[in-house]
């Protein structure tokens, strides 16, 4: 499954599914299934160059955000997303620095190049 931009800004359509969802909840929903660690590192192997041994370091540190993420999520069912966002981000920097150290000088400017074009999309 994958996620439509085609609806009105700030929703998602599923594209096995005929009625557009809020962003929050698509992200919510999408971003922690377990094959997200594989397309994250599948992302991350053709965006940064990775050669199978750094994907083979890079897949667990992965793995670690997912799940960390996932229970923090589990043991704040009441809790919006929103108000555990502070927690999340500081689990992604973690994981962030974690790769950024298994890294090449050219892939960290790579990686460098992809964050400013991700944050210049959310200006």
């Amino acid at each position: 499954m994958y996620w439509s931009r085609s609806q009105p800004k700030g929703t998602l359509r599923a594209a096995t599914t005929p009625h557009a969802v809020p962003v929050s909840e698509a992200k919510a929903t999408s971003s922690h299934r377990p094959r997200s660690v594989d397309r994250k590192l599948e992302h991350l192997t053709n965006i940064l160059e990775l050669t199978a041994d750094p994907r083979k370091q890079i897949r667990p540190l992965l793995k670690k955000h997912h799940d960390r993420i996932q229970a923090l999520l589990d043991k704040n069912p009441t809790v919006s997303r929103e108000a555990l966002e502070s927690r999340i981000h500081a689990i992604s920097g973690e994981t962030h620095y974690a790769i950024e150290a298994l890294l090449t000088k050219y892939q960290k400017q790579l990686a460098e190049s992809m964050q400013k074009r991700m944050r210049h999309r959310e200006e």
